[in-house]
């Protein structure tokens, strides 16, 4: 009798030690490429955040300047510490409206609790104990 296999031919055995010393180097360098593509696109974010605060940074200081150049018309009208008085009076009624919604809202979102997520976790272990028939 012949033997079918060649000196070639790897055996079985062979082909999972060599799987088994492959895999771990492969996952390895997939975690690698992974951490590296990760980094490059929280540089990217980085810059975008980094460009977003600037632009809040001028859209205050021109808020700022909207509101002066408000308190400086108003003295064409009034005195000027009555026109920035009046200015600073609207400013702050503004600032209350806001405060009163913001109040409402967090008030009406209820407790930070993920409410849903927790019945699905209750039907689940209902399910597997077998007291939930569908």
């Amino acid at each position: 009798m012949t033997d079918q296999r060649t000196n070639a031919d790897p055996t079985l055995g062979a082909l999972v030690h060599q799987l088994t010393q492959q895999v771990p180097d492969l996952i390895r360098s997939e975690m690698r490429l992974a951490q590296a593509e990760v980094a490059e696109k929280g540089k990217r974010a980085g810059v975008g955040i980094g460009m977003f605060s600037v632009a809040g940074l001028l859209a205050f200081f021109a808020v700022g300047t909207l509101i002066t150049t408000a308190v400086l018309a108003l003295a064409l009208v009034v005195d000027a510490w009555l026109a920035a008085l009046l200015v600073a009076l609207v400013l702050l009624a503004a600032a209350a409206v806001a405060g009163l919604i913001g109040k409402n809202k967090v008030a009406s979102a209820g407790p930070p609790k993920p409410e849903r997520a927790m019945e699905g976790v209750k039907e689940d272990i209902a399910t597997v104990k077998g007291a939930h028939r569908a």
